[in-house]
């Protein structure tokens, strides 16, 4: 082959190869064109959901968009966010829910697979119009509990207080712009946390005080963890006073519960004696034990909790140990005896139209899980309930004249 002849075959190879990466393209797609997506991120010609979709790229909540809300995108305004929060150093029994975020997360995978239709409440939360987020973890040390605890308090305590992306809209009768049901008077974004312990639960409190003050509280679980610390513990210094069987003492004590208007579900735990009882009917709760799911049933459970709570703002707290160790066996504490993952998943679409103002749900350890991943598929499926009565229910109220 001639010089010539060779340099004119490399100049073709070398501007093939530049045409092949040229970003110039006019059907090259824009870096953020899936940014903030209102339908799955992978998607066929024919605009079908494709089966990669769902373990494809980064394990986020149900493949929401990541935005990296404690750091670099400070200033991205949100509507619902989830934020894991990795803390499993204030258990008693087995350890292991510093990795219920990542779990709950891998156990989401395929809430979106079909589209995320919600059939029983009938609506689609992913097409709320409300711009739903995962704004990953909370930087939790393992070796403070209480720098990890002032570290989940202020991570959720920053996100709260972030501007919303969306409007709070108008009243459905009167037209009229809704208020804020907050004490603060300010429309917040909504926080579904990944625990964790239940310890998580006091710093959240503590964050969700400084937007709506004293919270009425929803707590499914089969313990009451509202026990004193010198007898959850014996509280041998100030810090391991407080822990995933104390956080609801500690709260009550520091005026973030609403007296009166809190209530537990699934309760079915042993007692030191009655008096815990009475311990907990000091720290302002009612209490619906597992077992009155066999006399009541899911409705007549559904109408003490609505009775209960009324139309206040609420928190609502979920530990996976509110379902049977048959269904969710990768938890801190199993108790026997509990709901089913179809019951606490009825009982969830039961709180229709309650503002719930935040949410979490704690003390999935998928070390103790079986293959097939149970635990943190029932986690994620109860916390797609929670997602779709909050996109349904605003935050607010019609103004009164």
């Amino acid at each position: 082959m001639k010089f010539s002849s060779f340099l004119l075959l490399c100049t073709a190879v070398v501007t093939s190869a530049s045409s092949a990466h040229n970003h110039e393209h006019a059907d090259q797609v824009p870096l953020d064109f899936a940014r903030f997506p209102t339908e799955p991120l992978y998607r066929g010609a024919d605009g079908e959901v494709t089966a990669d979709a769902i373990f494809s790229g980064i394990t986020t909540f149900s493949k929401l968009p990541w935005v990296q809300c404690l750091t670099r995108e400070q200033d991205v305004p949100f509507d619902i966010a989830f934020l894991g929060a990795p803390f499993d150093t204030g258990t008693s029994y087995r350890p292991g829910a510093r990795f219920g975020p990542a779990g709950i997360r891998a156990g989401s995978r395929r809430l979106n697979l079909y589209g995320g239709y919600n059939v029983p409440l009938e609506f689609n939360p992913f097409k709320s119009g409300l711009r739903i987020v995962d704004c990953g973890d909370i930087p939790v040390t393992p070796y403070d509990n209480k720098y990890a605890i002032k570290q989940i308090e202020d991570g959720h305590k920053m996100l709260l207080h972030r501007e919303t992306f969306s409007p709070l809209g108008n009243d459905s009768l009167t037209g009229e712009p809704l208020v804020p049901i907050s004490a603060d008077g300010k429309h917040h974004p909504r926080i579904i946390t990944l625990g964790g312990d239940h310890t998580i639960v006091l710093p959240l409190l503590r964050s969700i005080y400084s937007a709506y003050g004293a919270i009425s509280v929803i707590h499914f679980d089969s313990h009451l963890d509202t026990w004193k610390p010198s007898v959850f513990g014996g509280a041998p210094s100030e810090q391991a006073a407080i822990n995933h069987g104390t956080y609801f003492w500690h709260a009550a004590n520091e005026g973030l519960i609403k007296n009166g208007s809190s209530i537990h579900g699934a309760i079915r735990t042993t007692l030191s004696g009655l008096e815990d009882y009475e311990n907990d009917d000091d720290a302002g709760f009612l209490r619906i034990e597992a077992r009155e799911i066999d006399t009541i049933g899911v409705d007549g459970i559904i109408k003490k909790i609505r009775e209960t709570v009324g139309d206040n703002p609420v928190y609502l707290s979920i530990d996976i140990d509110s379902i049977d160790p048959a269904f969710a066996p990768a938890t801190g504490t199993p108790e026997t005896g509990g709901w089913t993952t179809r019951e606490l998943r009825a009982i969830l679409r039961g709180l229709d139209g309650i503002p719930i103002v935040s949410a979490d749900i704690v003390e999935v350890a998928p070390a103790y899980d079986t293959n097939a991943e149970l635990t943190t598929m029932a986690a994620a499926d109860a916390l797609f309930e929670v997602l779709t009565v909050m996109t349904k229910t605003p935050l607010g109220k019609a103004k009164k004249d």
